[in-house]
């Protein structure tokens, strides 16, 4: 079954899917679930794609799981993918195709064992975790259950050996510096967007943040000008806050956004736009499903650390609904072009995984 897996993973990663652009790889997956004859497959209109596996009791709570379908890697990115020493190297490979093709393996082993589910499975692949997708696709998924459900299993390919209960809350800004411009000879004096974003950019990252609860700041683009011998006339770059804690996050967003408040003066003009917020919520560690993950985890002699991290799980979380992401596998490079995954570890993931989809509502 792992080749099967694998090259089910590779077939998944070779479809472009940026953030907003999943529809081509929602497309196929929604026919691979409808050849596998699930029950009720659909899309809806973000691409979230959804088929459910039906359970003994029709009336009991369904379980939701899901793995999203988006990647970071821009349209024209080269797909390429290599095997090597017990590795499969390519963008999004771990991040999230083998996620994704985990969704199936899932539904194999449940049919090859002629394991006896109690309740439904909804099997859901959704859009728009990553970047600026916001989480619009889970958003879209649990107003669509709501939270009449036993919870959600969130899936990573890279995340073996992590139980993610906890969920960190994000703010992020893209802010905007503007003036007049002008040449840098004749009008040299005159305010430039590029070295006022750059000073308050400095200005942002002498903050104090705390190491309990760990508090997090990154400018992660930075653009502007439009020639080396000009006053930039316009500059933007893109903030990302994050902290475990709710409270905390709130203080650094006021220190920051009295800064970008207080930077405006005479001929410089600086805008600041939310363009993403991910709500911050957990599930304690004692919690039915934390520890049925923990243990099916380390019925495969790996060892389970519970975490937290910034995820689809997100947002049943802050919704006071149960939540638990686990892995499929090992691997490295994580958004970038060198992404790849471990093949060893892939049999006890996905065993871990049928485990807990197998007993959650029988503990």
């Amino acid at each position: 079954m792992i080749k099967r897996l694998l090259d089910l993973a590779i077939q998944i990663q070779q479809i472009p899917a940026p953030t907003f652009a999943e529809g081509p790889r929602a497309e196929v997956i929604r026919d691979l679930l409808i050849k596998e004859k699930l029950e009720d497959v659909s899309m809806d209109s973000l691409g979230n794609v959804f088929a459910r596996l039906p359970g003994r009791q029709k009336k009991a709570k369904t379980l939701i799981v899901s793995a999203h379908t988006d990647t970071v890697f821009p349209a024209g990115t080269r797909l390429q993918v290599r095997e090597e020493a017990g590795k499969v190297f390519g963008p999004g490979i771990g991040d999230n195709s083998i996620g994704v093709a985990a969704l199936f393996g899932i539904l194999w082993m449940i049919r090859e064992r002629k394991i006896e589910l109690k309740h439904d499975v909804w099997i859901v692949a959704n859009v728009g975790e990553e970047g600026l997708g916001d989480l619009r696709g889970m958003r879209a998924v649990v107003e669509r259950f709501g939270s009449e459900v036993l919870g959600y299993l969130v899936m990573e390919g890279l995340a073996l050996g992590h139980i993610y209960h906890r969920a960190i809350g994000v703010r992020r800004y893209r802010i905007t510096a503007k003036t007049r411009g002008g040449h840098s000879w004749s009008d040299y004096g005159q305010p430039s967007a590029v070295h006022e974003l750059a000073s308050m950019i400095a200005r942002l990252t002498q903050s104090r943040l705390p190491l309990e609860p760990r508090t997090t700041m990154n400018v992660g683009t930075l653009q502007g000008g439009t020639g080396v011998n000009v006053i930039a006339a316009e500059a933007k770059c893109e903030l990302d806050l994050r902290s475990e804690d709710p409270a905390a996050l709130a203080k650094i967003v006021s220190q920051v956004e009295k800064i970008i408040l207080d930077w405006n003066h005479e001929g410089v003009k600086i805008q600041a736009e939310i363009i993403g917020e991910r709500p911050a919520g957990e599930v304690p560690s004692d919690h039915s499903l934390v520890k049925l993950a923990m243990n099916c985890v380390q019925d495969q002699g790996i060892e389970a650390a519970l975490t937290s991290g910034s995820t689809d799980a997100n947002i049943p979380l802050s919704k006071g609904i149960p939540a638990v992401v686990m892995g499929v596998t090992t691997g490295g490079g994580a958004h970038t072009l060198n992404e790849y995954i471990d093949t060893e570890p892939i049999q006890k993931g996905m065993e871990s995984l049928a485990g807990f989809i197998s007993s959650v509502g029988n503990e």
